[in-house]
Parts: structure tokens; C-alpha cells; sequence
């Protein structure tokens, strides 16, 4: 096994895809896009220094292993897809498991479809997308994106603006270790504790038997300090393997794949844009009497609004502490110990089974079948106050949530009353299993012509829980994860802020033709999708907003609903929501000459509404009026492209119009600063732009690739919110830039490689009224590997230098938009150094 093969994917894993297209999701996907009809591999042999640029109806981009391997060992692929036009990430930190959020063409990451290996990876109640999650970079093939449009099989209920498809290595057909050690920390002055160390390990069998079994498994730890974060801090745990089995020669196989990924940390941190903006524009920022500059002053922001550590908390205002008889002893929840928001953790615990299966039935009929299975379970909150009394109303006393307050009706720090507020955490717990299925049946009709027939089905069960627990006396949870340590009220019952029980399900029928007609190649597909929404809710529904009263079980609850139960209070109930759409999807190609050929493309897209909106919708009676509409899109399409040799170029516009835009963003401090998804719905909105690419090889050892695009959208009407008429209409939507445009060149002497790419990214309005805007910032990376030789027993050792944000550029992060206010959001990561030393054998 040779090293420049070692860090992304194996030479024989990539060179063994070649019979199968790969910029396509599903197996059955892959198949379908036969190079026989459509030119869509994998090898390194095709594209230019790992950018690809398939010739489908679709506007779409591949980024191999070549690109891959140049990113920093352990970076989210989300940030290496911000090398393709129309994508714009924003990363949380320069090392990728803080998080991040991103745009397609102006359609944020709920919109975008994310699979690994056909399995959907956006979460199946609010459709959001965990990009600190993802899969290692070492054990991927390539990454490919499909702008605007999503393949038919898709087990999606909300990709209205596109998908990216991961795509994890064969096993090699070789034997082989390869390991990764990863040093950096980040070169700002003002960040503090900030050192990144990572390791990753993974093993190749090679064929034991033969007749192609292999198999290979990875291990990866990572640990560093959070740069905006004076107290956050990451530690992450990965595991992957694949076994694969062929069968026979023609390319059928059996395989399955495992992913397990554990995260432990804080919050990013996040502050009010109206904060952030004099720190971008005008250079510092005075906030409660302090002056922060751009640069060491935005390590120091987020403890403007919170307490210092290390710190602690009086006895008598913990849980089993020791308490003041007769005295109040109250916990400040909103500015003590443990309080800030930096201080609240995000742990997750994810994993997945995938299998993957071809099947020749005789020479021309096909079958594939892609079986699943993920789990997740993972939180978010802070630090509130448990109250010892219970809540009274119309003579009666319960337990359980009320009004925001938790109460116990139990003495919790034995000191014999009932009169203190406790410290203590209540983040939203969520636990999902999901199964799914992508099978497909592909018949070649004749030379040049295809058709399959596909059915998609996806199940998950989405429990969500909000259990209450305890605190340290250095302000530190109890556990992370509250469902796992709750603190029971005076029956035995855990107290709740909410709890309830969906099961998002898709049943989905679709067919595809693709035909050559001489130089003309046209597609014509139908996408039939049945989603159902089966809700849940075990609490009273309070507003519209979503609040809630969850009365602990057990008790008499005739006094509560004669007190309280009225217009403004929906009982607990058990509602089924269903939607489909047929979804038609055609395309042509044509070739005008063996190196140029024009596209188009048409795809009529739906998204389904996530869970929250859902939910609040309870609080109204079951009518037309109170139920939640879908999103649709029709999505056009029209480009050019040229392929030829050490050139790929292509340039495309597309013009998109949505109905019952859905828009929604983080609020932290919202609900009484608990946090909330804030929805507004924008109605009618027409989106339209140009993107484009070059990738020019001038010689066997060196690249460029430049790459660009512009958005434009409007939004047709004025919304309409309980305080009046918001002028919207005409105005283009928040949180997407105009435009973006970077480049990358690189370029080798022997063994020694050198690489440097930039990005720089356009103005972003910071709200739908267009009175404030976030400024355009430039971020340049560098990167460059020494490999020191071949080993005597074989193998080969590479050192690999990556420098992040190399002029420090200070600029807003990721946001999503608000409607006329200034909302939420990160600081772009500062400037970093990492060297890796890479070995395999």
C-alpha cells in the first residue's frame, strides 16, 4: 500500500469502484448512472487533481480522495465541500467538532439532504444536520454534492435545496495499517488552552480467502480545548469498519458497515450579531463598560455575560446538600455558578449499521439492496432552578412542570422544608432509532437505455424527553445526559420539561428511465413519497409557541384542568398528520462535441414539516386552517460543460421558485433562556443564481481550480406576525451570501508537496426586513506534506503541515437569518496550525 493513497481511501479500494459509477448515493444509484449512459467514476485516473465533474442532468461536483487528503486529518467534510461552488460553510472551530452551519444555493443545512453511503444523516424530527458527527475523513472514497436536486431513492423528507453524499472506501485488496497523530493548537493572540491532539488508526485484512473477502476498522480519539470557549472542551471517540464480500466478477457484492461516534462538549458559544457587528465593521466593541478589539478581545466576549471559574455553590443550594431550616435558599439560574451558556453541554452518542448489496439476475435485470439501522441519543441545555414545594392551583398540589418552574414536593437538600429553589440542569433529551430500506430494480432495456423501479422506506422513532438533574458544587451537571441521573420527585417519578413520543415515516415509490439518443441523453424520473407523522404528547400544549405544563403521573388532575384548562390550554393527545406528493424529476444531456456538452434539468422538490412546528400545531383543534403545510420547490436547472483531458469546467444557472418558505434560527436566550427554534414562515420566495467551476491541470504535478457562484432570491409578500405587517416583500432572505469565490492551486517537487486555497465569501443580510448586513470576509489555508521515505520492511511515513485562516481574518459565522432583528450567531474560527505524522504499511 503506498502512502498517497493512505490517508483518504485505498488505491485498490478506489481502483475496484471503477466499474461502478460513484457520485451518486445508493448502490442502486451508483449502478443506475452506468458510464454505458451517463460518465460518472470514482477512479483517480478521472477528474482533475481530485475535483470531478460528472456529466449528468444535475448540476453536481465530486471531490475525491486527491482533495481529501490535503484537509487537515479529522476536519468535518462539511468544511471540505466549501470548496464547491454554491456551498458556504462556516465552521465553529478550524478542527470540526464544535459544529457548524452552512447554505446550497442559499438553502440552509435542514434543507439539504446529508447521507453516508445512501443512510440519511439529518435528524429525522427537525431535519437539522450535526456536523461535528460526521465520519472520519481517512475512510472515505469521495464526497459528492448534487446542487439543488436529490436522486430518487432518497429516504429524505426535506431536501428542497440538495444533498451531499458521502461515500466510505472499499476495503483494500491489500493488507495494511495505516495511523495518524495530529498536533495543532490555534496561533491567535488571546486564546487560551486551546491545544488539538488527535489520533487515528485503521486496518486493512486485505483478501483473507481469495474470493474477496476483506474488510478493514478504524479508531480515532481527539481532544482539544474550544477557542471561544473559556471552558469548553472536546472529546471525541470513532469507530468504523466495512466487511465486503464479492460475488463472482461482474461487480456484485455483499457488504456491511458499522460507524459509532461519541462526543463530549460545551457549546460553541454563541452571541447577539448586534454584538458581533461593531466587532467586524468597526474593528471593538463596548459591552457593560468593556472595550473587546477583533482579534484577542473575541476570545474574552462570551464571558462579558457570565461568571468566571472555577467557582462554586453553597451547600444548602444543592441537591442532597446541606440546607438552611425555615430559610429560602435559592440558586441563581440565570447568572450563578455553572450558569453561562459556554458552560451547557451537547454530548451525543451516534452509531450506525449500513449494508450494501448488487445482484446480477441474468444479463440484463439488476437488483440492490441497501438495509439500515442508526441510533442517536443526545441533549442540549442549562442550568435551571428545582423547586422543593409543589404547585398549587385550585387546592390541588402536583408535581412535574409548570409555567417553566419544576417542582418536586420533596425536601431535596434535608434541611425539613419545602421553601428552596435548588441548582440544577434540564437539557432536551433526544433518543431516535431508525430503520430504513433503498432497494432497487434495474432493467437494461437495450444498449444505451435504463430503467429501475425503486421503493424507499424510512421509520424513526423520535422520543423526546426533558428529565431534571443535579449539579456539583464546582457547577457541573450530575451527568451530561439528565435521563441517566434524574432527580425524582416526592412519588418516585422522574420531573419532566416535556415529553413526547413521534414516529416520522416514509413509505416511497419512484421510477427512472435514461435513454441515449446519439449525442442526446435524456432522463425522465417520478418520486412518490408517503409521509406520515404520527404525534404524541403526553403534556398539556399551553400556546402556540409550544409551551407546556407536564403534570407529573399519578395524581388527581381534576383541580389543575378546572383551574387552567380552558382556550389556552390543549389537553394531551395522540395526532396522525400525512403528506405526499408525486415529485417529477427530468433531465437531458447533450454533447456537442466529445469535450462539451450543455445540461438541464427540472426537479419539483417537498419538505414536510419538522416536529416543533408539528407539535405546536396541537394547541389548535384538528381543522384545514391548524395544520401545518409543506414546503415545495420547483427547481430549474441549465449549464454547460467541458471535460477534456487536464480541463473540467462547468458553469450552470438555476432558478428556483418556494412555496411556504419555512425559515427557522437558534434563540438561546429565548424561553425565559432555555433556548428555542424561532420559525417564521416567508411564504412565497423566487431564488435564482450562477455557479461554476474550472480545474486545470498545467502539469502532471500541479493544479488550479477556481470556482465561484452568486444567489439572489426575493421574497414575495410581507409577513404577518402578532405585532403588525413586516415589510419583506421585494427584499432578498437572511443568512445566505450574495456570493462567494476561492480557488486552490498545488503543486509538487519530488516529495515534497505544497497546496494553498481561498475562499472568499460575500455579504450576508442579516434579516428578512435587509436593514443590516453581515460583511464579507476572506479565509486562506495552507498546506503542505514532506513524505521521508519508504520503510525497509514496506511502507512509507509522510508528514503533513496544515495552516487554517492564515491572516487571522476575524468575520461572523454561521447564522440562520431573522426576520427583523439581528438574532444569533458564532465567531468564524481564528487562525490555526496543526502538523500530522502520517505512517502506513
Amino acid at each position: 500500500m503506498k502512502f498517497k493513497y493512505l490517508l483518504a481511501a485505498s488505491v485498490a479500494g478506489i481502483a475496484a469502484a471503477g466499474a461502478m459509477p460513484a457520485a451518486a448515493q445508493s448502490t442502486g444509484s451508483i449502478d443506475f448512472e452506468d458510464d454505458d449512459v451517463i460518465i460518472v467514476t470514482g477512479t483517480t485516473d478521472n477528474g482533475v487533481g481530485g475535483v470531478e465533474i460528472p456529466n449528468t442532468t444535475k448540476a453536481k461536483q465530486v471531490l475525491n480522495e486527491e482533495i481529501i487528503r490535503r484537509q487537515r486529518p479529522g476536519q468535518t467534510v462539511n468544511d471540505i465541500v466549501n470548496l464547491v461552488p454554491g456551498v458556504s460553510f462556516q465552521n465553529n472551530d478550524p478542527w470540526g467538532s464544535s459544529g457548524g452551519g452552512f447554505t446550497i444555493r442559499g438553502f440552509s443545512s435542514d434543507r439539504v439532504s446529508q447521507t453516508l453511503d445512501g443512510l440519511p444523516l439529518n435528524d429525522s424530527g427537525n431535519y437539522a444536520l450535526y456536523t461535528n458527527q460526521q465520519v472520519d475523513p481517512e475512510v472515505l472514497e469521495e464526497v459528492n454534492v448534487n446542487l439543488g436536486t436529490t436522486d430518487v431513492d432518497s429516504p429524505t423528507a426535506s431536501a428542497t435545496g440538495g444533498t451531499i453524499n458521502i461515500r466510505t472506501r472499499e476495503p483494500s485488496d491489500d493488507a495494511g495499517i495505516t495511523a495518524t497523530m495530529t498536533f495543532g493548537d490555534v496561533l491567535s493572540k488571546g486564546a487560551e488552552d486551546t491545544v488539538y491532539m488527535r489520533g487515528f488508526v485503521m486496518f486493512d485484512t486485505g483478501d483473507i480467502t481469495g474470493n474477496g473477502l476483506k474488510m478493514f476498522g478504524s479508531a480515532s480519539y481527539t481532544s482539544y480545548g474550544v477557542p471561544y470557549n473559556p471552558y469548553g472542551k472536546i472529546d471525541k471517540k470513532q469507530f468504523n469498519a466495512r466487511i465486503w464480500q464479492d460475488l463472482g466478477s461482474n461487480g456484485d457484492f455483499v457488504a456491511i458497515s458499522g460507524h459509532y461516534n461519541e462526543n463530549r462538549n460545551n457549546f460553541a458559544g454563541s452571541e447577539s450579531i448586534a454584538n458581533l457587528l461593531p466587532l467586524a465593521e468597526d474593528g471593538e466593541v463596548e459591552i457593560n463598560g468593556v472595550t473587546y478589539n477583533d482579534k484577542e478581545g473575541r476570545f474574552q466576549i462570551y464571558q462579558a455575560f457570565g461568571d468566571e471559574y472555577p467557582c462554586s455553590i453553597a451547600a444548602d443550594e444543592l441537591v442532597g446538600g446541606v440546607g438552611n431550616p425555615g430559610v429560602s435558599d435559592r440558586y441563581d439560574d440565570r447568572s450563578g455558578c455553572g450558569a453561562p451558556f459556554y458552560r451547557r453541554y451537547n454530548p451525543s452518542d451516534t452509531g450506525n449499521i449500513r449494508g450494501a448489496s448488487r445482484f446480477s439476475i441474468g444479463d440484463s435485470l439488476t437488483f440492490t439492496f441497501d438495509p439500515s439501522y442508526q441510533y442517536v441519543k443526545a441533549n442540549g441545555g442549562g442550568p435551571d432552578d428545582l423547586r422543593e414545594q409543589f404547585f398549587t392551583v385550585n387546592g390541588g398540589a402536583y408535581t412535574g412542570a409548570f409555567n417553566g418552574g419544576y417542582y418536586f414536593g420533596r425536601d431535596l437538600n434535608g434541611d425539613g422544608d419545602l421553601l428552596d429553589r435548588l441548582a440544577g440542569t434540564d437539557p432536551s433529551q433526544t433518543t431516535t432509532d431508525r430503520y430504513g430500506v433503498i432497494a432497487n430494480l434495474i432493467y437494461d432495456i437495450a444498449d444505451n437505455h435504463r430503467a429501475r423501479l425503486t421503493y424507499t422506506w424510512d421509520r424513526a422513532r423520535h422520543r423526546q424527553t426533558g428529565e431534571i438533574s443535579g449539579m456539583y458544587e464546582n457547577g457541573e451537571p450530575w451527568n451530561v445526559f439528565a435521563i441517566d441521573a434524574p432527580v425524582l420527585d416526592v412519588n418516585g417519578n422522574p420531573v419532566q420539561k416535556r415529553d413526547r413520543l413521534s414516529y416520522a415515516i416514509l413509505h416511497q415509490v419512484s421510477a427512472e428511465y435514461t435513454g441515449q439518443f446519439g449525442d442526446l441523453t435524456a432522463k425522465l424520473a417520478l418520486r412518490a413519497p408517503f409521509f406520515t407523522r404520527e404525534l404524541n404528547q403526553n403534556c398539556f400544549t399551553t400556546s402556540a409557541g409550544g409551551f407546556v405544563d407536564c403534570p407529573n403521573p399519578g395524581a388527581d388532575l381534576s383541580n389543575y384542568v378546572n383551574a387552567s384548562f380552558n382556550d389556552d390550554h390543549a389537553a394531551p393527545q395522540s395526532r396522525t398528520y400525512k403528506y405526499d406528493e408525486l415529485l417529477p424529476n427530468v433531465g437531458f444531456t447533450y454533447d456537442i462535441s466529445d469535450a462539451m456538452s450543455v445540461f438541464g434539468n427540472y426537479a419539483k422538490g417537498l419538505s414536510v414539516p419538522g416536529t416543533d412546528p408539528l407539535y405546536d400545531s396541537l394547541y389548535f383543534a384538528d381543522e384545514d386552517f391548524a395544520r401545518p403545510v409543506p414546503e415545495t420547490t420547483d427547481s430549474f436547472d441549465l449549464g454547460m460543460r467541458y471535460q477534456n483531458g487536464d480541463i473540467e469546467a462547468q458553469l450552470g444557472a438555476y432558478y428556483t421558485k418556494y412555496n411556504n418558505r419555512l425559515a427557522v434560527a437558534f434563540d438561546p436566550n429565548a424561553n425565559d433562556g432555555e433556548g428555542e427554534f424561532v420559525f417564521r414562515n416567508l411564504g412565497k420566495v423566487d431564488k435564482w443564481g450562477i455557479d461554476g467551476s474550472i480545474a486545470y491541470r498545467p502539469s502532471r504535478n500541479s493544479l488550479l481550480y477556481v470556482f465561484g457562484s452568486y444567489n439572489d432570491s426575493e421574497i414575495q409578500d410581507d409577513v404577518l406576525d402578532e405585532n403588525g405587517v413586516i415589510p419583506t416583500a421585494g427584499n432578498q432572505e437572511s443568512g445566505t451570501p450574495t456570493y462567494s469565490f476561492g480557488g486552490r492551486g498545488q503543486i509538487a517537487f519530488g516529495d515534497f508537496e505544497l497546496g494553498a486555497q481561498v475562499k472568499h465569501t460575500g455579504p450576508r443580510w442579516i434579516n428578512d426586513t435587509n436593514q443590516d448586513k453581515a460583511p464579507s470576509y476572506t479565509v486562506v489555508d495552507l498546506d503542505a506534506r514532506i513524505t521521508l521515505g519508504e520503510f525497509a520492511t514496506g511502507g512509507d511515513a509522510a508528514i503533513q503541515l496544515n495552516l487554517t485562516n492564515l491572516f487571522d481574518e476575524y468575520y461572523i459565522g454561521f447564522f440562520g437569518g431573522s426576520l427583523d432583528d439581528f438574532g444569533f450567531a458564532q465567531i468564524g474560527a481564528p487562525r490555526a496550525g496543526s502538523i500530522s505524522l502520517i505512517i502506513g504499511y
